[in-house]
């Protein structure tokens, strides 16, 4: 890779499912079993059925996935999948994407680094528990703190952390769309869950890469 993206930016944004780490695997566990305890949900929910949906709002989700339930039923299924959720993945976690830590820490010497997900509350602090990530990064914002979406959120960080010339990095069209409407170039994760047809400032297919580039 021969672009070179140094000193161009203050500040680095990054998408956490399929960017940082993939949980998609005990995700799903955690929504089968809430789908086992009641009688409404049709089908089973596989790691691929969570994959499908990876990046969009929490509540968008149980919309797309869940249709033909009522409102205040999907309302209730929803809320027992993000407890059996943030159970599994504090015991269980996710996979992080390959040389993740070493490459954070070589770019936080240069950069502060963020965190913005469309996830439920607890969910990035999780990550951060697990991983040891406390102090990585110097802040994040999701869809669960105000409901309000990813561009948004992204806006916000860069607002309360006075942010002059930040990028955004994500693997879905969504990042893209979303980081886009706040104004903020991205670098696309080609190794996630999505793909884009429009032109970020870089693509990466590994997280090292980087290292490379900024």
């Amino acid at each position: 890779m021969n672009i070179d993206l140094k000193s161009k930016y203050d500040s680095i944004i990054f998408d956490l499912d399929g960017t940082l780490w993939d949980s998609t695997a005990n995700v799903a566990t955690a929504w089968q079993k809430a789908k086992e305890e009641v009688d409404y949900v049709k089908d089973d929910i596989t790691q691929q059925t969570v994959r499908s949906i990876t990046g969009m709002a929490y509540d968008a989700i149980f919309e797309k996935l869940f249709p033909y339930l009522e409102p205040q039923v999907r309302e209730e299924f929803k809320a027992r999948c993000a407890k059996y959720e943030l159970e599994v993945l504090n015991q269980k976690g996710g996979e992080l994407y390959p040389r993740l830590k070493e490459t954070l820490d070589y770019l936080k010497t240069n950069y502060k680094l963020f965190v913005v997900s469309n996830c439920q509350c607890g969910y990035i602090e999780t990550f951060l528990r697990l991983n040891d990530m406390e102090d990585t990064f110097a802040g994040h914002q999701c869809f669960g703190t105000k409901g309000q979406p990813k561009f948004q959120n992204i806006l916000d960080v860069v607002h309360d952390y006075n942010l002059k010339a930040p990028v955004y990095v994500g693997d879905t069209q969504g990042d893209y769309d979303s980081a886009t409407k706040a104004g903020v170039p991205i670098i696309f994760a080609n190794y996630g869950f999505g793909q884009t047809n429009d032109e970020p400032v870089a693509v990466i297919n590994q997280f090292a890469e980087l290292k490379k580039i900024l």
